[in-house]
Formats: C-alpha cells, sequence, structure tokens
C-alpha cells in the first residue's frame, strides 16, 4: 500500500495554527475588499492550505468579519473560477453530495456525474454523502436518484447507494460460482440478466471482483468481461459496470482517462476535470498523473495547460504541481 503522503499533491502548510488561519483570513478579505478583486491572492491561499485547513481559516473569517467566505467568494467570482474554489472549499463528501444534487435536481439528468462519484467511493464514503444529502437538502439522496433515473440504471444506482460492498476476503470457491453465473447472465444465454452483474459488481468486494474478472477471463478464452459487457448493455448500465471493472483493476488509471476525455476534442468538460482534479488533490493525484503520463503519453500538467486559462487555470495547475502557479505560467 503506497503512502498517502506519496499520492496526494495537496497536504497543507506544517504546523498550521491560529494565527495563520488569522492572516490568510485578513489576506482573503483584502482581496475581495474595495474596487476589483485580487484573484491571485485569493488562488494562493486556497492551494497552499488543506481542505481541512481551509474550513478552519472559513471559520475564523466569519468570526472576524461577520460574513461567510463561501458566500463573499461567490460573489467576487464567476465561471469555472468561481465553480473551482467551490470545489476547494467544499469539504469531499460535501462537495460530492453537491454534485449529485446538481446532477438530478437541474433539468434531466447527468449520469456521466453519478457514475464518476458513486461507482469509486468506498461504503464510508457513500454513508457520508447521503448523511449530508440529508442535512443539507432535506430529501434522501437514493430515493431522488431513483426518482431521477429510470430501468436497470435506477436499480445499479440504487444498489450503489446502499453502500453494501462487501470487504471480506475472496474464496475460491465463490469466484467460480461468480464467473460462472456471469458468463451465464450474459453470452451464455439468450438475453442478458443484468440483476446478475449487478449482483456480483455492486455487491463483491475489490479484492473478490479483481479474480472474478481474470477466471471471467480465462472461462472466455482470452474474452474480458468488458468486451461482453459492450456486445451484451448498452448505455449508461454499460457506463457504469466499465466503471467498476476500470475501478477494481485501476483506479487511478480510471481518474486519468476521465480526465483525458474531459479534454479530448472540440471543447472541455470543465466540471469533470473540477471534480476529478479537486476530488483527488489530497488522495491519489500524484499517481493518477503518473498513469495519464503512461497510458497518453502526454504530461497531465500540459494537458490541463494548454486546454484552461486565466485564475482558473492557475487552480487547477497549483493542485497538480501542490504549489502555486501563475495564471502567466
Amino acid at each position: 500500500m503506497r503512502p498517502w503522503t506519496d499520492l496526494a499533491t495537496i497536504s497543507g502548510t506544517f504546523n498550521f495554527n491560529d494565527e495563520e488561519a488569522t492572516q490568510c483570513a485578513e489576506t482573503l478579505k483584502n482581496a475581495m475588499d474595495g474596487f476589483g478583486t485580487n484573484e491571485e491572492d485569493i488562488v494562493r491561499v486556497l492551494v497552499e492550505h488543506n481542505n481541512d485547513q481551509r474550513q478552519e481559516i472559513a471559520k475564523t473569517y466569519e468570526s472576524a468579519y461577520g460574513a461567510v467566505l463561501m458566500e463573499d467568494l461567490k460573489s467576487e467570482l464567476s465561471g469555472d473560477l468561481e465553480d473551482v474554489i467551490v470545489a476547494l472549499m467544499m469539504p469531499p463528501r460535501e462537495y460530492d453530495a453537491y454534485m449529485i444534487h446538481e446532477a438530478i435536481c437541474g433539468a434531466g439528468t447527468d449520469e456521466n456525474t453519478l457514475i464518476g462519484i458513486l461507482c469509486t467511493r468506498n461504503n464510508e464514503q457513500i454513508e457520508k454523502i447521503k448523511e449530508i444529502y440529508k442535512e443539507k437538502y432535506e430529501s434522501d439522496m437514493t430515493e431522488d436518484i431513483k426518482d431521477d433515473t429510470s430501468g436497470y440504471f435506477q436499480r445499479l444506482m440504487r444498489s450503489l447507494c446502499l453502500g453494501g460492498r462487501q470487504e471480506s476476503d475472496p474464496d475460491d470457491d465463490a469466484v467460480e460460482t461468480d464467473a460462472e453465473n456471469l458468463v451465464q447472465a450474459g453470452v451464455g444465454s439468450w438475453g442478458t440478466d443484468e440483476s446478475e452483474f449487478n449482483k456480483v459488481l455492486c455487491l463483491r468486494s475489490y479484492d473478490h471482483l479483481k479474480k472474478v474478472i481474470k477466471r471471467y477471463e480465462e472461462k472466455r478464452d482470452g474474452t474480458s468481461l468488458d468486451e461482453d459487457i459492450d456486445s451484451e448493455m448498452s448505455s449508461d448500465v454499460q457506463e457504469a459496470f466499465h466503471a467498476i471493472i476500470k475501478v477494481t483493476r485501476d483506479k487511478e488509471g480510471y481518474f486519468a482517462e476521465r480526465l483525458y476525455k474531459a479534454m479530448k476534442g472540440l471543447g472541455t468538460d470543465d466540471k469533470e476535470l473540477i471534480r476529478c482534479i479537486c476530488s483527488q488533490a489530497e488522495d491519489s493525484l500524484k499517481w493518477i498523473m503518473v498513469r495519464y503520463q503512461e497510458l497518453y503519453e502526454t504530461d497531465l500538467f500540459d494537458a490541463v495547460k494548454d486546454e484552461c486559462g486565466g485564475y482558473y487555470k492557475s487552480v487547477l495547475l497549483s493542485l497538480l504541481r501542490g504549489s502555486f502557479v501563475s495564471k502567466d505560467e
């Protein structure tokens, strides 16, 4: 297991204390007072501190000035810069809850966001997301997702929302059974039994799933589970099952792929860039950058630099490097 300090890009300042929180709050206040906004000072303060430290700065700001830091920041900023600063200021699970709410409460449903969050969070994180969602929006997240989705995708999302993935060690007999059941539920029968795929992929532990995936391929003479899912399913159900398989095999590679797709082709999926980079800056962003380089022979820092601009670019590059990066770099 790699220690988290080897994976995170943002670790915050050492020996953070009340005096530093006061100085940061004052810097932020001065950056937003008077005519115009000093975006550079805002970015520098926020990217040089980790999320826990930002929460302390926000408390100090409110105590000192009688105003909510998040509200002041939102009133001063706009566009992608506002979005990425909002992401930085929210605790990680609160941001997940916020993004899920945004994905289902607007016009239509953003299935990509639901997949990107629910297929990559562990049981404890999902329970925390549901708790925060209930507190902030006075509604049950599982029921809201159920009401906004349909069919097998609805069932899949409901299963993930329950946060019931097993954490036990793999059992060889159970691995054999699951692999055979997946064959019979898909290519081995007329039609596809999505419920069997749902049961195995949403319930079994990741260590167990790794063995199931390998055994499945052996049974299919080298044809992968991914290939059979492509031939048996379509649309969002297919994408969600692919996400679970990719996270099982290579979680950092999965995030690298999402980042690549967010910047590939015409236009940029800034929401995806923000979500992936901000959510992983204190988790495994360093290793995601390594996997990005290995998979696409391109430096993620350079890719983001070419794709984004202004202080929005400054924030993302600072998170990737782990220290402040000017918008002019």
